[in-house]
C-alpha cells in the first residue's frame, strides 16, 4: 500500500505536465490558424480589388475605343442551315467521277440526285441573288476644280483671251475675223480715282480690266452717283446695245453711266468701230452678231427684269420715236389715207361679226360684188407661216461648213435659203401661193356708192405709199425686195393681232390707226399697257430677229391698218440685203427705255467651263446668277466633312438669290456640270433697282418666300440627292430632271441597236416637245468635216447652244469608240444614258471603261433593252455593281422594229413612217421620255388592310382612261398592290394574283397554324411570309418593269426607310408588319428591325415627289378615326365603363380602350404627314368610299374592288372634262418651244 501511495504524486506531476503541454500546443495552433486566416483574407481582398480594377479598366477602354460594328447572334438552327448550305454548294460542284466511274450503274447517280434534292429541301437551299452594292457619287460629281481661268497655258495672248472670255459675241466669229478685230485693241493706264468714261462722252468702246479694279456708277434721279458693279481683273465693262448703236451708225454719248478706277488699273480697250470694217467685208457675220445682241436683250435683260423682278412698263419707252427721215415718214403714210371724200373710219367700216373679229387680207381682188368676211389677222398670219413651213423637207443639208446666215435662219426657225436645201424649187413654188406677187387690199363695198375699181385704186395708192415709207424705214435699196412679201391688212377695233407667247410672228408697220401693246404681269393674269405703235412705227420685230416667242400682246383697240411682213419673208429679204437688220434692230433699241440701257451695263453675260465653281460655300454673296444655257450643280459640305448633292439648276433657273437677298454667306458650292452661259446680276445693280422702283421689293419678298417654302417642303424628303428646288405653279417644282436640255446616248457594246433606240426615243419625245437627234454623220453634213476642230470650238458651241434654244431636248448619239464626236457628246451632256441589252450577260463596254476613268460630271443612267417576247428583267444588280455610281436605271420593253436588222437608210425610212403616228404614251420609251424631261407621273398607294383591294379597281380605271404611270410606290397593302402593278402592268393578271392572295389570307387553318406564344407577336410570321413569297417568288425590286419603292418603319434607327432594291417579297412583307400581329422583319442588309411603314408615312406621295415625279396620284384607303368621343371629365372609372357597356338601359359612351390609344399614338406623325400631302400642289388625292369595310375583310375582295373602279372612273372622267389630265401630261418647259415636228440632224 505504501509504494502505491508514493506513485500518486508522480502520476499527478506527469498529468499536469501533459496538460500544460497540451495547452501550449493548442495555443500555438490557434496562432497559426489566425495567421493563415489573415493571409487568406488579404489574398481574397487583393484578388477582389484586382478584379474590380481590371473590369473598370476594361470598361473605360471600351468607351475610349471606336464602337465596332455589331456582331449579330445567330440561333443554332441558323448555324446548322448556314454550314449545311455551305457543304451542299461544295457537294453539288463535285464531279460525277467521285461518285463512281463511267461504268457504274445509273441507279447510283439517281440516288445521289435524290439525296441532294432531299437535302436541299431540308436545308431550304435556294439560289442566292447578288445584292446591290451601295455606292457614293464619284468626287468629280461633288467637287469643283480648284484651278481658275487658265491664262498661262492658253495658246492665245492674255489680252485676247480676256476679251474672248468677256465679250461672248466675239466667240461667234471665225478665227481670222476675231484676230483682225483684236488688232484694234489698245491699253489704257488709269490712276486711282481716274475716270475711264463719264456722262457726255461717246459710248463707242469695250473695256476689259487686265489688272486692278473698276467701279461702274449710275446717277440717280437726284444726281447722286451709286456704285452698281465692281469690275475685277478679267471682267469687262460694255453694253451690247451701245455696240449695236455704233454698228448702225447711231452712236450716242453716255447719259448716266460712268466708270472709274478704284485702284491703279490697266484697261484693255476695243473700239466698237472696228466691227464696221469687218461687217463691210463679211455682211453675213453682221446678221449673226445683230441676232446675238437681240437674243441677249430679250433672254438676258428682259428675263431678269420682267420674269424675276416683275418690271413691265419700266422696260419700254412709251414716247414715240422719230424713226423716219424728215419729210418721208409719217406724213407720207398719212397723206394718201386722209386724202379722200370719206373719213378713214367710214372708209374701212366692216359689218358686225357675231363669230368674232375679222380682218381683210391682202390679195388679188376677188371677182364678186358682195363683201366676204375673211379669217382674223391672228389666224391669217399663223396660216401663212404654217403654209410656208409646210414645204420644209426633213432631209439633211448639203455637206460643207454652215454659213452665218444659215445659223441665223435656224435660230429663227425659218426656212433656209431656197438654193441651199433640196427641193428648193418646190418650196419656192409653194411660197408663191401664200402671198400674191402684187398684193392689194380687199375693200368691201358696204353702201354701194363705191365701185370695185375705185376701191382698188385707193387700195393701190395706200399700198404704194405705205410700201415706200417701209422701204425708207428699212433702208432697202431695191424696191422689188418687198414685192410679194408685204400684206396690207385691216382689223376692226378689239382685234388681237398677235398674242404673247406666239412663235410665228410678223413685223407690223402701222399705216393708220394705233396698235396697243400689252404685257401680262408675272404674278397675275392681268395685262399691263406698255406703249402704242403709231403710224410710221414698227412692232413685233424683236421676236422676228431673235426667233424667240413674242413677249407681249399686240391689240387694235380701234380700226387699224398696217403692213405685215412674215418672219419667213423677212429672212428672205435679209438674205438678199443683210444690212436690213441694222435698221430693224435700231427700231428695237430706240423703243428700249434708258433704264434698260443702264442695267445692260451692270448685267454680265459670262461663260463658265465645265467643273469651274461660280462660287464656293462660305463665300460672300454679292450677286445672283441666271442660267442661260448649260447646267449647274449645288453641293453642300456637312460638319463631318462629307459632301452631299443639294440640287441642280438648268436653263432659266435663278441661282444664289436667297443668300444675296438675305446677305448671308453662300450655303453651297455651285459648279458647272458642263460648259454653261450665265447672266450675272450684281448686288449693287439690284439695290439701285429697288431704290428706283420700290415695287420690286414686294416681288423679291415673294420670290424669297417661295424659295424658302420650297426648301421646307422638300425637307421631309431630304434624303434624296436632288431635294432642293423652288416652288412655282402647280406641278412645277421639286423635279431634278425638269430642266434637262441634252442627253448623250452611249452603247455598252456593238450589239446594241443604238440608232434604232435613239430614233424610237426621239419619236417618244415628240409628244413632249421638239426633239433633235445629232449624230457624227449628221454633224458632218450640217457643219462640215472640220466642225469638231479646236479652231471652230466657239462656233460649234454657239450652234449647239442654239439648238438647245429651239428644241425641248437634244439627243447626242455617240460613236462606238472614243472619237472626238463621242467626247463632244459627253462634254455637252446634262445626263449620260448608257444603253445595254438586258438579255445578254452583264458587262461593261470598252467605251464605258474609258468613261469611268475620266472626270465626267453629268449624272449617269442605265437603260436595259428587252424584247417583247423575251424573258422578264433579271440580274439588274449585277449590271449596276459592275459600273460606278448611277443615278437610276430603267427597263425598256422594245417593239420588234428596234431589233430589226435593217440598213441605215431603210431604218430611217421606217421611222419616218412611224413618226407620222402619235407615240403610245403607255410604252416604255414614252416613260423614259417623261423621266428625262421631268414629266414623270407617279402612282402612290396607301395602307389600309382589306380596303386596299379598292386600289386594284382604281388601277383598272387608270388603264382605261389612258393615264400613264412612270413610278409606283406604296405602304403596307399599297406596297403589295404596287409591286404587283410594277411587275405585271396588266390589270387582268394583277386582279387574279391579288384575289388569290386575299383568299389565302382568309384561310383559318393557316392562321391557326401560325399562332405562337405572344411575347413579340401573336403570329410567328412564317405563314404570312409563305403567302407573300409565293406571290413574288425570288423577284428583286430592281428587276421590276416600273420603278418601285416600298416604305417601312425602322424601329432600330427610329426612322423611315425607303426600299428601292433588294428582295421584293421581304420588303413588301416588312411594310405590312403590324405591331402585335407580326414580328418585325430583320433586314438582311444590316439586321435592322422593320415594321409597317404606315406608322411613319401611310401615303408616301412626298417620297415619290423627291424621286423625280412631277405629279403624284395618291390613293388613300386608310381608316378614319372617330372624333365624336364622349367627354368624361378629368377622371375615368373602368367600372363605370363596364356598367355602361353591359347595361342595356344605359346610354352608350364612346371611349377609347388601351389598344386604340396606342394605335392612335403610333399614327400621330402619319396623320400630320397625310394632311401635308393632301394640301400639296403636286398631289392629286383620291379616296374611294370604302369606310364601311373592315381592315381584315378580304372576303369582300370583288365588292371593294368594284367600289374602287367606279370611283376611279368618275374622278378620271371629271379630270378629262376639266382639263386636269391635259395639264398633267403637259410639259412644264414646252410652252416656250414650238410644237413642231421632230428634226433629225
Amino acid at each position: 500500500a505504501l509504494p502505491d501511495c508514493r506513485l500518486l504524486p508522480q502520476v499527478g506531476f506527469h498529468l499536469a505536465a501533459l496538460w500544460s503541454w497540451g495547452l501550449e500546443l493548442m495555443e500555438q495552433h490557434s496562432q497559426s490558424t489566425m495567421l493563415l486566416g489573415i493571409v487568406i483574407g488579404v489574398f481574397l481582398a487583393l484578388a477582389l480589388i484586382g478584379t474590380t480594377i481590371f473590369f473598370v479598366y476594361r470598361r473605360v477602354s471600351q468607351f475610349r475605343q471606336v464602337q465596332p460594328s455589331p456582331q449579330y447572334r445567330f440561333r443554332k438552327r441558323d448555324k446548322v442551315m448556314f454550314y449545311g448550305r455551305k457543304i451542299m454548294r461544295k457537294v453539288t460542284t463535285l464531279p460525277h467521277t467521285l461518285v463512281g466511274n463511267t461504268a457504274a450503274p445509273r441507279q447510283r447517280v439517281r440516288k445521289r440526285t435524290k439525296v441532294l434534292s432531299l437535302a436541299k429541301r431540308i436545308l431550304r437551299f435556294k439560289k442566292e441573288y447578288p445584292t446591290l452594292q451601295p455606292k457614293e457619287p464619284p468626287p468629280s460629281l461633288l467637287e469643283a476644280d480648284l484651278t481658275e481661268f487658265d491664262v498661262k497655258n492658253s495658246h492665245l495672248p492674255s489680252e485676247v483671251l480676256y476679251m474672248l472670255k468677256n465679250v461672248r459675241v466675239l466667240g461667234h466669229f471665225e478665227k481670222p475675223l476675231f484676230l483682225e478685230l483684236c488688232k484694234h485693241m489698245v491699253f489704257v493706264q488709269l490712276l486711282e480715282g481716274e475716270y475711264i468714261f463719264r456722262p457726255g462722252e461717246l459710248d463707242n468702246s469695250i473695256y476689259v480690266v487686265q489688272d486692278g479694279r473698276l467701279e461702274v456708277r449710275v446717277q440717280d434721279s437726284d444726281g447722286t452717283e451709286v456704285t452698281v458693279k465692281e469690275v475685277l481683273a478679267g471682267d469687262s465693262v460694255h453694253s451690247l446695245l451701245s455696240i449695236l448703236d455704233v454698228i448702225t451708225g447711231h452712236a450716242a454719248p453716255y447719259r448716266t453711266v460712268s466708270a472709274r478706277a478704284a485702284v491703279p488699273s490697266t484697261i484693255l480697250r476695243l473700239p466698237a468701230t472696228a466691227f464696221q470694217g469687218v461687217f463691210e467685208r463679211y455682211p453675213e457675220t453682221l446678221v449673226r452678231v445683230v441676232q446675238i445682241i437681240m437674243v441677249r436683250l430679250q433672254r438676258v435683260t428682259f428675263l431678269a427684269l420682267h420674269n424675276y423682278l416683275g418690271l413691265t412698263t419700266e422696260l419700254f419707252n412709251p414716247v414715240r420715236q422719230p424713226l423716219l427721215p424728215q419729210g418721208a415718214g409719217q406724213q407720207t403714210v398719212v397723206r394718201p389715207v386722209l386724202s379722200g371724200s370719206r373719213d378713214l373710219a367710214s372708209f374701212w367700216l366692216l359689218p358686225a361679226d357675231p363669230g368674232g373679229s375679222r380682218a381683210a387680207v391682202c390679195g388679188p381682188l376677188p371677182k364678186r360684188s358682195h363683201p366676204v368676211l375673211l379669217p382674223s389677222v391672228h389666224e391669217e398670219v399663223a396660216a401663212k407661216l404654217s403654209q410656208a413651213q409646210a414645204g420644209i423637207q426633213a432631209s439633211s443639208a448639203p455637206a460643207g461648213a454652215t454659213s452665218d446666215l444659215r445659223m441665223v435662219c435656224d435660230r429663227a426657225r425659218v426656212l433656209p435659203p431656197t438654193e441651199e436645201r433640196p427641193g428648193g424649187a418646190v418650196a419656192s413654188k409653194s411660197k408663191k401661193n401664200v402671198v400674191a406677187e402684187t398684193p392689194s387690199a380687199v375693200l368691201p363695198n358696204l353702201d354701194g356708192t363705191l365701185d370695185e375699181s375705185v376701191a382698188s385704186k385707193k387700195t393701190d395708192s395706200i399700198l404704194r405709199a405705205a410700201t415706200q415709207d417701209l422701204l425708207t424705214l428699212m433702208k432697202l435699196d431695191d424696191p422689188s425686195l418687198l414685192d410679194g412679201r408685204v400684206a396690207l391688212l385691216h382689223v376692226p377695233g378689239g382685234t388681237v393681232v398677235l398674242k404673247q407667247g406666239d412663235q410665228d410672228t410678223s413685223i407690223l408697220f402701222v399705216v393708220s390707226g394705233l396698235l396697243h401693246v400689252y404685257q401680262r404681269k408675272i404674278d397675275s393674269e392681268e395685262d399691263t399697257f406698255l406703249f402704242m405703235a403709231r403710224p410710221g412705227e414698227m412692232v413685233g420685230q424683236l421676236a422676228v430677229l431673235t426667233g424667240e416667242p413674242l413677249i407681249f400682246t399686240i391689240k387694235a383697240n380701234r380700226d387699224c391698218s398696217f403692213l405685215s411682213i412674215s418672219k419667213a419673208h423677212f429672212y428672205d429679204i435679209m438674205r438678199r440685203q443683210p444690212a436690213v437688220v441694222l435698221s430693224v434692230a435700231h427700231t428695237v433699241v430706240r423703243r428700249v427705255s434708258s433704264f434698260v440701257r443702264q442695267i445692260d451695263f451692270a448685267l454680265d453675260w459670262m461663260e463658265v467651263e465645265a467643273g469651274r465653281a461660280i462660287y464656293r460655300q462660305g463665300d460672300k454673296s454679292d450677286c445672283t446668277y441666271i442660267v442661260l444655257s448649260g447646267r449647274l450643280r449645288a453641293v453642300i459640305q456637312k460638319d463631318d466633312g462629307k459632301k452631299r448633292l443639294a440640287g441642280e439648276y438648268g436653263r432659266g433657273d435663278l441661282v444664289g438669290v436667297v443668300e444675296t437677298l438675305t446677305r448671308q454667306a453662300r450655303a453651297t458650292t455651285v459648279h458647272a456640270i458642263r460648259d454653261s452661259e450665265l447672266a450675272k446680276l450684281p448686288e449693287g445693280a439690284l439695290n439701285s433697282i429697288k431704290r428706283q422702283y420700290p415695287q420690286v421689293v414686294t416681288r423679291l419678298i415673294r420670290l424669297l418666300g417661295e424659295k424658302i417654302l420650297g426648301s421646307l417642303q422638300q425637307g421631309a424628303a431630304a434624303g434624296h440627292q436632288f431635294g432642293f428646288h423652288t416652288v412655282g405653279s402647280k406641278w412645277d417644282s421639286g423635279n431634278p430632271a425638269s430642266n434637262l436640255s441634252t442627253v448623250a446616248v452611249l452603247p455598252v457594246s456593238e450589239d446594241v441597236p443604238l440608232t434604232a433606240f435613239t430614233l424610237e426615243l426621239r419619236h417618244a419625245l415628240s409628244a413632249i416637245g421638239p426633239a433633235l437627234l445629232l449624230t457624227s454623220d449628221s454633224m458632218k453634213q450640217r457643219l462640215g468635216s472640220a466642225a469638231l476642230d479646236s479652231i471652230h470650238e466657239y462656233r460649234l458651241s454657239s450652234w449647239l447652244g442654239q439648238q438647245e434654244d429651239i428644241h425641248r431636248i437634244v439627243l447626242y448619239q455617240a460613236d462606238g469608240t472614243l472619237t472626238p464626236w463621242t467626247q463632244c457628246c459627253i462634254r455637252q451632256a446634262d445626263c449620260i444614258l448608257v444603253v445595254g441589252l438586258g438579255e445578254r450577260e452583264p458587262g461593261v463596254g470598252e467605251l464605258e471603261r474609258m468613261l469611268e476613268t475620266s472626270a465626267v460630271r453629268a449624272q449617269k443612267q442605265l437603260a436595259l433593252l428587252h424584247r417583247q417576247d423575251g424573258p422578264a428583267p433579271a440580274r439588274t444588280a449585277e449590271w449596276l455593281n459592275m459600273r460606278g455610281w448611277c443615278s437610276g436605271h430603267l427597263h425598256l420593253c422594245c417593239p420588234r422594229r428596234v431589233f430589226s436588222r435593217r440598213s441605215l437608210p431603210k431604218l430611217v425610212e421606217l421611222y419616218e413612217r412611224v413618226c407620222q403616228r402619235p407615240p403610245d404614251r403607255h410604252s416604255d420609251f414614252s416613260r423614259l421620255a417623261r423621266v428625262l424631261t421631268g414629266n414623270a407621273v407617279a402612282l402612290v398607294l396607301g395602307g389600309g388592310g382589306a380596303r386596299g383591294c379598292a386600289q386594284v379597281g382604281v388601277i383598272r380605271a387608270l388603264t382605261e382612261c389612258g393615264i400613264p404611270v412612270d413610278m409606283v410606290g406604296g405602304t403596307s397593302i399599297g406596297a403589295f398592290m404596287g409591286a404587283l402593278y410594277s411587275e405585271e402592268r396588266s390589270y387582268s393578271q394583277i386582279r387574279i394574283r391579288a384575289k388569290q392572295w386575299a383568299e389565302d389570307m382568309m384561310s383559318m387553318v393557316r392562321t391557326m397554324l401560325d399562332l405562337t406564344y405572344p411575347i413579340t407577336s401573336m403570329f410567328s410570321g412564317a405563314g404570312f411570309n409563305s403567302s407573300i413569297s409565293s406571290v413574288f417568288k425570288d423577284r428583286q425590286i430592281e428587276d421590276l418593269w416600273i420603278p418601285y419603292f416600298a416604305v417601312t418603319t425602322d424601329i432600330s434607327a427610329s426612322a423611315m426607310r425607303v426600299h428601292t432594291d433588294g428582295s421584293l417579297w421581304r420588303y413588301v412583307r416588312a411594310s405590312m408588319s403590324l405591331s402585335g400581329y407580326m414580328p418585325p422583319l430583320c433586314d438582311p442588309k444590316d439586321g435592322h428591325l422593320l415594321m409597317d411603314g404606315g406608322y411613319v408615312n401611310n401615303l408616301p406621295a412626298d417620297v415619290a415627289r423627291s424621286m423625280g415625279a412631277k405629279v403624284v396620284i395618291a390613293i388613300d384607303v386608310g381608316s378614319r378615326d372617330e372624333t365624336d368621343l364622349t367627354n368624361y371629365g378629368d377622371a375615368l372609372s373602368g367600372w363605370w365603363l363596364l356598367w355602361k357597356r353591359w347595361n342595356p338601359l344605359a346610354t352608350k359612351v364612346k371611349v377609347l380602350n388601351m389598344a386604340e390609344i396606342q394605335t392612335r399614338l403610333a399614327y400621330v406623325c402619319c396623320v400630320r404627314q397625310l394632311e401635308m400631302v393632301k394640301s400639296s400642289e403636286y398631289c392629286e388625292y383620291l379616296r374611294p368610299p370604302i369606310d364601311g369595310y373592315g381592315t381584315l375583310e378580304f372576303s369582300k375582295f370583288d365588292e371593294i374592288c368594284e367600289v374602287g373602279y367606279q370611283h376611279g372612273r368618275t374622278v378620271f372622267d371629271i379630270w378629262g372634262r376639266s382639263g386636269v389630265l391635259e395639264k398633267m401630261l403637259q410639259d412644264r418647259q414646252g410652252t416656250s418651244k414650238t410644237k413642231a415636228s421632230d428634226v433629225s440632224a
